[in-house]
């Protein structure tokens, strides 16, 4: 909308209009419309929910912080916070823009028909977990054959050229349909999935491109569950995800710049620049949000947030390439998925040899740190005992947003390191 604008003056010779042109600006633009957005749809969103009694009550391990009556399916804020600045400023010509909204849209439905279930429905399992994987797996496949078959989808690969001691990157001239993906810590890191499906000989490349479409799939789905687990308290998933969301905003910009990317050494993405705008979008939301989810919380963003954030967070990285970067970007997504994973096998193993045991105090394992001795189950052993004293879900959540940031270093250091 406003981007045709933005266009017409940027190139009318106008003063300054140029300005307006730079992908940095549109980025900058998304992040402050977002902020607004959220910050002031949030308020009326809150008091609205609270006149109809859209709320939830929480269990809490501590008397004295009582989460009752809290509006849910705040998720809203973030959904509308992300759509309005990518609809105003954003290509919606541009085949990754196009894919962004329609995600955020697809996932948004999904979480806001769980949440619907619970609050109105009253029936606290919602959505059956096979509807979810469904409705997850067909997103996957619309983001990962549309990739494969879309005229706009590629990439100048980066070739490195070696003259003696001297090695100069440069990128390939002519743009061309790859899939391709990135393997941190290695030089020349670049790996086709087709060569990963060499052993289907002559239909390695359409093999390749089925490999790509299914890890688009299980990408999308493990880290929109993921995103799920870790939002347990006030301020967790909201201020991880934002830590995140500004990684993927860094790897979006130097891959939608030749520049930032032969210096680099990483693939440049013709029309990369809109995935910036949106993760720019994304970023702003979730400050914004967390204006009114910082502890104690007014609202709690249910599932209509939680399943939109991690499914965003694997569609963005799709679209970069840098899919396998999630592994360590979402190393906190990663960890409270397998501390769940662990603690139900540890735990049906001791149940068939008639014992009570388990790993962690609970799980997923933000919760293991704030659960008292008291609610422990005496007739059960623990692998872990956990803190001395309970730790305050703030001090949980401050210390995970460090872990995450940690790793978002970390994952940036990639770009380098190899």
């Amino acid at each position: 909308m406003l981007y045709y604008i933005l266009d017409i003056i940027s190139n009318s010779g106008i003063p300054g209009g140029r300005l307006l042109g730079y992908v940095s600006v549109r980025a900058i633009l998304a992040v402050v419309i977002s902020l607004i957005v959220s910050t002031w749809i949030g308020g009326k969103l809150i008091k609205y929910f609270k006149k109809k009694q859209i709320t939830e009550t929480l269990r809490d391990f501590d008397k004295n912080n009582l989460k009752a009556g809290v509006p849910t399916m705040g998720g809203l804020i973030i959904i509308v916070a992300i759509l309005v600045p990518c609809l105003l400023i954003g290509n919606l010509g541009n085949v990754y823009m196009i894919l962004l909204i329609v995600s955020t849209v697809w996932l948004g439905i999904l979480g806001f028909a769980d949440d619907y279930i619970k609050t109105f429905k009253k029936n606290k399992d919602g959505i059956s977990g096979k509807t979810k994987i469904a409705a997850q797996t067909g997103l996957g496949l619309v983001i990962g054959l549309t990739l494969c078959f879309s005229p706009q989808v590629v990439m100048r690969e980066n070739v490195t050229i070696e003259k003696g001691n001297v090695e100069t990157v440069t990128h390939r001239k002519v743009a061309t349909k790859e899939n391709k993906t990135t393997i941190p810590f290695v030089k020349n890191h670049n790996i086709n999935y087709s060569e990963i499906m060499a052993f289907c000989g002559d239909y390695k490349e359409e093999a390749g491109w089925a490999l790509f479409v299914i890890v688009s799939v299980l990408v999308i789905t493990a880290v929109s569950n993921g995103a799920n687990l870790n939002d347990g308290m006030d301020g967790m998933l909201a201020g991880n995800a934002a830590i995140i969301g500004i990684a993927l905003a860094v790897l979006a910009y130097v891959s939608s710049h030749v520049t930032w990317a032969e210096y680099l050494n990483i693939m440049f993405l013709p029309g990369g620049e809109e995935v910036v705008v949106f993760t720019f979008a994304f970023i702003g939301a979730l400050i914004g949000f967390l204006w009114y989810n910082s502890f104690p919380a007014q609202v709690f963003m249910g599932d209509t947030g939680s399943l939109t954030i991690g499914g965003l967070i694997g569609v963005v990285a799709i679209l970069l390439h840098k899919e396998i970067l999630l592994i360590l970007l979402c190393g906190v997504f990663v960890v409270e998925n397998l501390s769940v994973i662990m603690q139900v096998a540890y735990f049906k193993r001791g149940k068939k040899k008639g014992i009570k045991q388990r790993i962690f105090r609970r799980t997923p394992l933000h919760h293991h740190y704030n659960m008292p001795d008291e609610k422990l189950d005496p007739e059960c052993t623990y692998m872990f005992k956990g803190p001395e004293k309970p730790m305050h879900e703030a001090k949980i959540t401050i210390r995970f947003w460090i872990v995450t940031i940690i790793m978002a270093v970390l994952t940036l250091m990639t770009l380098k390191i190899r």
